[in-house]
């Protein structure tokens, strides 16, 4: 099999500074910046929509473009949805274990997306941790 990260310069220090001085020569500090403060901003704003929901929960603090959440209905939930996701090649999640439970983690850091890509995202997870628990057996309560 052929490993093409083999074919590139290696990721040393002067390599990443190189980068770096590409990206700022092609937006500018202040374009950097904003495209920065804009995934931030999108990011939180995922953020506040997970802390609004009833069926899923910041699983830790979110200062930047990282969101780590989950579905209460726990770890078999969770990653269920996240391959439910992955395979649909609509939106891709990676996952995490804080306190020792499957937590799903949604970064904004592309460069073009915009807020309806974050709305799209949001709606397809709800979509998808629906089918799931709609899936779920149901316990009935059996006179007990």
């Amino acid at each position: 099999m052929i490993d093409y990260r083999d074919w590139q310069i290696s990721l040393g220090r002067r390599f990443r500074a190189l980068k770096l001085w590409f990206v700022i020569r092609h937006y500018g500090v202040e374009g950097l910046q904003y495209h920065v403060r804009e995934h931030v901003r999108l990011a939180q704003e995922f953020a506040g929509w997970v802390r609004a929901s009833q069926t899923f929960e910041m699983a830790a603090p979110a200062p930047l473009n990282l969101v780590c959440f989950r579905h209460v209905g726990g770890d078999a939930v969770n990653q269920q949805i996240m391959d439910r996701l992955n395979a649909s090649g609509d939106l891709y999640l990676t996952h995490t274990r804080l306190d020792g439970k499957l937590t799903l983690r949604l970064v904004v850091g592309q460069t073009h997306t915009r807020a309806e890509h974050v709305r799209a995202a949001w709606e397809r997870i709800q979509a998808e941790a629906t089918q799931v628990t709609d899936q779920l057996p149901r316990v009935e309560n059996m006179g007990q």
